[in-house]
């Protein structure tokens, strides 16, 4: 009897066990302690919940329940945690566990990207790097977008390396079309990575010069369609039958895009009517229209002045992690001061740069060892495609960072990929060099990593010195150990190898430490950041932006005085007012200048006529509030209502099953207000967190009294003085 094929050949998958053991570590650092995120990122929480309601504003990413205005970012990625909040329910770990997946994922992306073409060697410390990078653990740990954003792009560019390896044009669509996705998570800042494709895609295939203008073609096709589809579908519909595009200046998603997330982000922001942010850019003083970086050695600690940062970290020891931090400097917009030693300094090195010498070396030492003698220089062979590829990445990324103008600290993650990728392998790249590269040759490759690892240690000791003199020692002390054996010892491979990755770990456990953070605190942050501050009372992030408690009489009295026509809860300014309100009562509450109160999004006109068809009663005026037409008509016709009227301060932001503690928050309202006071060194009652002999590092810096970040002109600052308003 003839034997039949199988025409399902079993393939045998053999499990990494360090790939599985990294995930779990992974897995750890991300996702221990998230069922005490509380609110998170309080404004996109607020969208979640009214995302959640109905269909349309699930298309639209609105802000509020009535769908009045929507939040700043497109859909693609709150869209995820809208489904897990639809199957769990509303709790704290269900807002961010798609962050936390989504992050998982790069990590193995990045492993099963890097082992085809440098090795299992090369994929595991690629995999652990980008594990270990402080700025991905904080990220993965709260409901931005940034972790769905990183991940969608590390799957355009695997999809591509299927498509170049496997001849297919059709993948390479489906590549370009994953960056159009990427696009409706955050816009323009997808597109960082697509000089990188198509240099990519030019240089590594493997065939006739136009098939690959036509795979180039089809690319650029599904980009536009899938980066344009949302946009164009949303800006298409009537003005008056959706929500307003919120942070846009003509109620237009494209707008958005190329403006206030766009050119803005590189330029220097302008939002709405010409309200700014204080604290960001590159400028050496702020303006009212137009807000660059501040000067760091300008600014001072004081809140009269206004001013949201002090000084940049590492200028005055003990001023980088105090306070509304954000990544140092007391400011979610210190992003240290523009120019190619950016990435270099503590306000954005401490989140991200941990590996950056080394992943610099690595690219020069991975593309010797590649490169072939008996080749033409433009000859390249599949590890060198694979470098450029990597670099490609890198560099622009890197470039945009070091000028940008208005950006938080937290968007770095962008370049963890590449970094964690290129310093993985450029060591195992050396290591093969010890047996395969000539004497000549592998001498200067010693010398070349020996340099590494002492810059690497040594800005690694710069990032730490401000916490503690002797771990910047220590380090410093293995790094220049490690090059001196590497440079001048010729042992065996095996001992050489064994040596050199437990250097590798002694450069490991700053960062590690420093990963570790939001971990322990379980930071789960508007801002998110990582660091020893996250262990002291006074540390907390300025991630908790608009994290102001909703002040529960407060709501008792509106629900009990607003009127069976009434649609709001009430209206206010911004969504940072408006977020712990629609968190706690899931009613709507109206936003007529959006997230940071300057847009646009009702007329007066049209505001009147909602109050008189009795839709809006109550107008709530925080601190924060500008003075536009409306508020000034508000105070003018509006009766004032006393706070002993509903209570005074009692306040609570979280909504049943939600933990407090994610939505702590140096935005603290002065009694009578929304709020109601709150003693923000406590961590809501709490006693700070330490850890061992590590978390004195806090305790080595001096302990100046704690600045918070000064007022902000849309809603971003403390809030003093609060106002509720009856409306006739």
């Amino acid at each position: 009897m003839e034997q039949r094929k199988n025409i399902f050949p079993k393939k045998h998958v053999k499990i990494d066990l360090w790939l599985v053991a990294i995930l779990v570590l992974a897995a750890f650092l991300y996702g221990w302690n998230i069922w005490e995120a509380g609110s998170a990122n309080s404004f996109y929480t607020s969208a979640i919940i009214s995302m959640s309601k109905s269909w349309k504003n699930f298309w639209y990413a609105s802000f509020d329940p009535a769908g009045f205005i929507t939040v700043d970012k497109p859909p693609v990625a709150l869209w995820f945690m809208v489904i897990f909040v639809k199957i769990f329910g509303l709790h704290g770990w269900s807002i961010v566990i798609s962050s936390v997946l989504f992050s998982l994922g790069s990590v193995f992306l990045i492993y099963k990207m890097v082992k085809p073409y440098f090795g299992a060697l090369a994929a595991r410390i690629a995999a652990l790097l980008m594990t270990l990078t402080p700025i991905v653990v904080a990220d993965a740990r709260t409901n931005n977008m940034d972790a769905t954003l990183v991940f969608f792009l590390l799957l355009a560019c695997y999809v591509l390396q299927k498509a170049v390896s496997k001849h297919n044009i059709w993948l390479v669509g489906l590549a370009f079309a994953l960056v159009g996705v990427s696009f409706n998570v955050k816009m323009l800042q997808a597109f960082m990575i697509l000089p990188a494709m198509y240099v990519f895609y030019w240089i590594a295939s493997k065939e006739n010069w136009k098939r690959i203008l036509w795979g180039s073609v089809v690319g650029t096709i599904a980009l536009i369609v899938f980066t344009l589809s949302w946009p164009l579908a949303v800006d298409s519909v009537s003005k008056q039958n959706r929500p307003y595009i919120g942070s846009s200046s003509t109620n237009s998603v494209l707008n958005l895009a190329f403006g206030y997330n766009g050119t803005q982000r590189l330029l220097g922001q302008t939002t709405g009517t010409g309200g700014t942010f204080t604290g960001m850019g590159n400028s050496k003083k702020g303006t009212k229209t137009k807000v660059k970086a501040p000067n760091t050695k300008k600014l001072t600690n004081s809140n009269k002045q206004n001013k949201a940062g002090g000084k940049a970290p590492g200028m005055t020891k003990g001023t980088g992690k105090t306070g509304n931090n954000a990544g140092g400097g007391n400011s979610i917009f210190n992003v240290g001061t523009a120019g190619v030693t950016r990435l270099f300094q503590t306000a954005l090195g401490q989140q991200i740069s941990w590996y950056l010498p080394l992943a610099l070396v690595g690219l020069i030492i991975a593309y010797l060892t590649a490169y072939d003698t008996k080749k033409k220089w433009w000859q390249l062979n599949r590890r060198q495609e694979q470098l450029i590829y990597w670099a490609g990445w890198l560099v622009p990324v890197a470039g945009f960072f070091s000028v940008a103008s208005f950006f938080h600290p937290y968007y770095t993650i962008m370049l963890a990929p590449p970094i964690a990728v290129l310093a993985a392998v450029g060591i195992s790249s050396f290591i093969e060099s010890l047996n395969t590269v000539p004497s000549k040759k592998n001498y200067w490759l010693r010398g070349i990593m020996g340099v590494g690892i002492i810059t690497n240690g040594a800005l690694q000791a710069f990032f730490v010195w401000e916490y503690s003199v002797i771990a910047g020692i220590v380090v410093a002390v293995i790094s220049v150990i490690m090059s001196i054996f590497i440079i001048f010892n010729y042992s065996k491979v095996k001992l050489f190898t064994a040596v050199g990755l437990l250097g590798l770990l002694g450069l490991l456990w700053l960062p590690a430490f420093w990963s570790l953070t939001p971990t322990i605190s379980a930071e789960s942050a508007a801002i998110p950041t990582s660091g020893p501050s996250l262990l002291s009372g006074n540390g907390q992030s300025a991630g908790s932006i608009g994290d102001s408690s909703a002040n529960t009489k407060l709501i008792s009295y509106l629900k009990k005085h607003n009127g069976s026509k009434v649609k709001y809860l009430f209206a206010t300014t911004d969504s940072n007012t408006a977020a712990p309100y629609i968190i706690k009562t899931k009613k709507a509450v109206m936003t007529i200048g959006g997230y940071n109160g300057t847009d646009n999004a009702i007329t007066l006109k049209q505001f009147k006529k909602l109050v008189k068809k009795g839709e809006i009663k109550y107008f709530y005026i925080s601190s924060h509030t500008n003075n536009n037409a409306i508020v000034r008509w508000v105070k003018k016709h509006g009766k004032k209502i006393s706070a002993s009227t509903y209570g005074g301060n009692s306040s609570s932001t979280t909504p049943s099953g939600m933990s407090k503690k994610g939505s702590r928050g140096p935005q603290q309202s002065a009694k009578g207000g929304p709020g109601g006071k709150k003693n923000m060194a406590k961590f809501q009652g709490k006693k700070p967190k330490k850890m061992g002999k590590m978390g004195k590092m806090v305790k080595n810096k001096k302990n100046k009294k704690s600045n918070t970040a000064g007022k902000m002109s849309g809603g971003m600052g403390q809030q003093q003085s609060s106002v509720l308003y009856e409306l006739d």
